[in-house]
């Protein structure tokens, strides 16, 4: 039997290769030695956390590079690379996780980071850059993204503007004239579900500065200073008015309005351009069974989420699914609906979601051995 194990990560407790791991442990622990048991570890993610482990697993190889952190300390963070094409993690320069103390600025954060692991790409040779998106600390409408690629924007004094989204509400001026001109070339790739547009009740500020701990009187300081940028952006050439409500603009504080409308890139389905990358497709053509899963099988899980996507690709093959997962809030019919033939949870083995979190890789090698009897391969005595 040919099994094909292609999980997201359990937040909080297992990243997706230490899943996949951990079920595949299970699963060769059970069987008899009469069974010929293959397994294709296939870690994923939706484009956002996760995305490198995904790409290190399909064959990209890891760089560290220094670049500017979210408030402006200089940090060590990690891109993938594969021939020409180069995935960036955007949380792992720009995001919440790497603020210094784990503090929030909503207000003076900068995407700056993700904007010099795109340079980096570039001067590594790399025409195909996937940004993966999301975890981010800004809400500077990309504007850190262009300066770490060679914008010049200024004040009104023709000062340099300091970084973060307030400071754009002082912004007079953006000089796109050293741009990269290699950004000419090179294809680049929006990962991202968000579809939010950048300004207003459903904007970048408004949906997503509440979580970077923006106030309200925050959340109105920085919609109209993204207003501003986008008018002093569009003096300054690009074409911005139909960008600007654009779905995906809204994406990473912005960072999606300033890729689309400057960089020239193109938004895709997170989860579309991971599995892509990590050749899903042609790995289940001869899979007997696919397991996927994440910590939280919910609502948000059936709207493009990792084990959704693949629940997809399984059934375009005609491959049996099976999903693995801390916990869920999903009925039996929705499950079925998703495409899942069965659903095994760690707090079937372990009520306590504490517990289950502490000990997710043993309880995910019993959810293994579990999944082996589900398949009549468990070995007899």
């Amino acid at each position: 039997m040919r099994i094909v194990i292609a999980p997201d990560k359990f937040k909080g407790s297992l990243s997706a290769p230490e899943v996949a791991d951990a079920v595949a442990a299970g699963l060769r622990s059970a069987v008899g030695p009469e069974t010929v048991l293959t397994i294709d570890q296939v870690p994923a993610a939706d484009g956002g956390e996760g995305t490198l482990d995904a790409a290190v697993a399909a064959g990209f190889s890891l760089h560290i590079t220094t670049v500017t952190g979210p408030t402006g300390e200089l940090l060590e963070a990690p891109i993938a690379i594969r021939g020409t094409q180069a995935v960036i993690e955007m949380a792992l320069a720009s995001g919440l996780a790497v603020l210094p103390g784990g503090t929030l600025n909503a207000r003076g954060a900068t995407s700056r980071g993700t904007g010099d692991l795109i340079r980096f790409a570039l001067d590594r040779g790399c025409t195909d850059i996937i940004l993966g998106v999301g975890g981010s600390a800004s809400t500077d409408g990309g504007a850190g993204v262009l300066a770490g690629l060679g914008a010049k924007l200024f004040d009104d004094d023709d000062a340099d503007l300091p970084p973060g989204g307030a400071a754009l509400a002082s912004l007079a001026r953006i000089d796109l004239t050293n741009l990269d001109p290699r950004l000419v070339t090179a294809s680049i790739t929006l990962a991202s579900d968000v579809d939010n547009p950048l300004l207003g009740a459903t904007g970048a500020a408004a949906v997503f500065g509440p979580q970077k701990g923006a106030t309200a009187a925050d959340v109105e300081e920085l919609d109209a200073a993204l207003t501003r940028f986008v008018t002093i952006l569009g003096a300054a050439g690009p074409a911005v008015d139909e960008v600007v409500t654009a779905p995906g603009a809204g994406a990473a504080g912005g960072v999606g309005f300033a890729a689309l409308a400057v960089l020239n890139a193109r938004r895709r389905p997170g989860i579309d351009v991971v599995l892509e990358l990590t050749g899903l497709a042609g790995k289940l053509r001869d899979a007997d069974l696919v397991i996927t899963g994440e910590g939280s099988l919910d609502e948000q899980s059936l709207g493009g989420k990792t084990p959704l996507g693949v629940a997809n690709a399984a059934a375009a093959a005609r491959v049996r699914a099976i999903a693995v997962c801390g916990r869920t809030v999903l009925t039996p019919e929705q499950l079925v609906a998703a495409g899942f033939e069965r659903t095994f949870a760690l707090t079937d083995l372990e009520p306590n979601v504490e517990q289950c979190i502490a000990n997710a890789g043993p309880l995910l090698q019993q959810l293994g051995r579990d999944i082996a009897a589900h398949l009549g391969l468990v070995q007899t005595r």
